[in-house]
C-alpha cells in the first residue's frame, strides 16, 4: 500500500479513536515496543487485573477487568509484536447512551521505543500523533529583505508559518556630506542588529527540528544573497540547499518559495502532488489520459487500465456490502455515512426476494477499499491533500480521478 495511503489511513485512525469515551477511568492504553518479550506483558497484565480489585466503583473495576481480559486474549494471538510494535486500546465506550466493550488492534507507522499501559476517560494517542508529526523530513524556509523577513517549515505537503519579524530599519536619505555618511552608518547598524534577530530566530526554530533535511532562503534584490554570505545563520549555512528570487517577504513569499524550488523538492511530498495534479488538469482539458468520478475510476480500476488514481483527503466516503440474509443477495453501494446506509436501506425490502432481511455485511473507506483494488493491477493510489493551489482545483473535479495507462 502506498505511503500515503498507509498515512492518510493511519491519521483517520487517529481521529477515530480521539472521539470515544468512558464514563470513568476505564479506558486502557497498551503500547508494547517490538522487543519486549509478551510473557512479561502478560504478567503485567495479571499484575494490574490484581490490582483493578481494589478500585472503589463496582461498574468501573468490572469494566477494567474487562478490558484487561480482552487484551489478554489478543495477544495470545502472537508470537511476538510487529516490526514496529503494537498498540492495543480497550475499554468500554460510552456512545448514545449505551455502552459496549470495545478493542482496537493498531500496527504503528514507527518503532515504539517505550512500553506504556495507562487507564483514563479517553485512550492514550499522543506517541501516535507524534508520529505522524515527525515521520517526515522537514525543510526550513526563510524569505528576507531589508524590511521583514518570515520563516516557517515544510513538513511532508504542510506549511507551517511560525514567525514574521519587522526590521525597522531606516530608509536612505538624499542629504549629502558627513551628515549623509554618518546616517548611512547608522542603517547599516541597524540592518545588521535586524539580519542578527532574524538569524537567532532561524537557529532557535531549525535548530529545534529533528529531521531538518535542508534550508531553502528567498526574497527579492540581494539582500537575500548577503545575508547567507556574511554567515548569519552560522553552522545552518551548510544545510541551505538554495537562494530562490521571489516577489514577497511574507506568507505569500513562503508559498511563493515552495513553488519555485521545485528542483530541490522534487523527491518531497508537496511537489509530487502538485505534478501529478498538473498532468491530470492537463489530461482532462485535452480529454485525453485521465478520468474523473468515482464510477469511471472505479471502472478504469477494475479493468486494469488505471496506472495512478488520485483520491482528495477530503474525499470520505465508504463503500459497504449489503446483504440478505434470507437468499444470500448482496450489492456494494458508496455513502457519505454509514448511519444514512442504516436509515434509507436497510429499511427497504430485497430486491430480490422481497424480505426485509438486508444488513450491513462489511464496510471500508473508499480510498482503502480502491488502494486494495489497485493494488491487484499494478496502478497506484495518492492520497491529494488540500494544502496546494492544485489540491484544491483537483477537489473541484469531485476528489477522486485517475491517470491511465491508455484510453478506451
Amino acid at each position: 500500500m502506498n505511503e500515503s495511503v498507509k498515512l492518510y489511513l493511519f491519521k483517520k485512525q487517529l481521529e477515530y479513536l480521539e472521539k470515544k469515551t468512558g464514563k470513568g477511568t476505564e479506558l486502557i492504553s497498551l503500547y508494547i515496543p517490538p522487543d519486549r518479550n509478551l510473557a512479561d506483558v502478560m504478567n503485567y497484565l495479571k499484575e494490574e487485573y490484581s490490582q483493578a480489585a481494589n478500585i472503589k466503583s463496582p461498574r468501573t473495576r468490572k469494566n477494567v477487568q474487562s478490558a484487561i481480559v480482552s487484551i489478554m486474549q489478543r495477544l495470545k494471538l502472537f508470537n511476538k509484536p510487529p516490526e514496529n510494535g503494537l498498540v492495543i486500546f480497550a475499554g468500554t465506550i460510552s456512545e448514545n447512551n449505551k455502552e459496549k466493550l470495545e478493542v482496537f488492534l493498531l500496527e504503528p507507522i514507527d518503532r515504539i521505543n517505550s512500553f506504556i499501559y495507562r487507564c483514563d476517560s479517553k485512550f492514550f494517542l499522543e506517541p501516535l500523533k507524534q508520529m505522524l508529526t515527525y515521520k517526515r523530513d522537514a525543510y526550513g524556509l526563510l524569505v528576507i529583505d531589508r524590511s521583514e523577513a518570515t520563516i516557517a517549515i515544510l513538513k511532508g505537503k504542510n506549511i507551517t508559518i511560525v514567525k514574521h519579524i519587522e526590521s525597522n530599519v531606516p530608509r536612505k536619505h538624499g542629504k549629502g556630506g558627513q551628515s549623509q555618511r554618518r546616517f548611512e552608518r547608522l542603517i547599516e547598524q541597524a540592518a545588521h542588529e535586524y539580519f542578527k534577530r532574524v538569524a537567532e530566530k532561524a537557529k532557535e526554530i531549525f535548530n529545534s527540528i529533528e529531521n531538518l533535511k535542508g534550508i531553502i532562503v528567498g526574497g527579492p534584490g540581494p539582500t537575500k544573497e548577503f545575508f547567507v554570505k556574511e554567515g548569519y545563520l552560522g553552522e545552518l549555512t551548510k544545510k541551505i540547499l538554495d537562494i530562490v528570487d521571489t516577489s514577497y517577504t511574507d506568507e505569500y513569499g513562503i508559498r511563493e518559495l515552495v513553488d519555485k524550488a521545485e528542483k530541490i523538492l522534487k523527491e518531497e511530498e508537496i511537489s509530487k502532488e502538485k505534478k501529478l495534479v498538473r498532468k491530470f488538469l492537463e489530461e482532462i482539458a485535452r480529454d485525453g489520459l485521465a478520468v474523473y468520478g468515482e464510477k469511471d475510476v472505479r471502472e478504469a480500476v477494475e479493468n486494469g487500465y488505471a496506472d495512478i488514481v488520485l483520491i482528495s483527503e477530503k474525499y470520505e466516503k465508504y463503500r459497504v456490502k449489503i446483504v440478505c440474509k434470507n437468499c444470500k443477495y448482496e450489492e456494494y453501494i458508496s455513502s457519505e455515512s454509514i448511519e444514512r446506509v442504516e436509515r434509507e436501506i436497510l429499511s427497504k425490502n430485497c430486491p430480490k426476494c422481497n424480505a426485509n432481511t438486508l444488513e450491513i455485511e462489511s464496510y471500508k473507506t473508499i480510498i482503502e477499499e480502491l488502494s486494495e483494488l489497485a493494488e491487484k493491477t499494478g496502478a497506484k493510489v495518492e492520497v491529494i491533500s488540500t494544502e496546494t493551489e492544485e489540491g484544491m482545483q483537483f477537489l473541484a473535479f469531485g476528489g477522486i480521478g485517475a491517470l491511465l495507462r491508455y484510453k478506451v
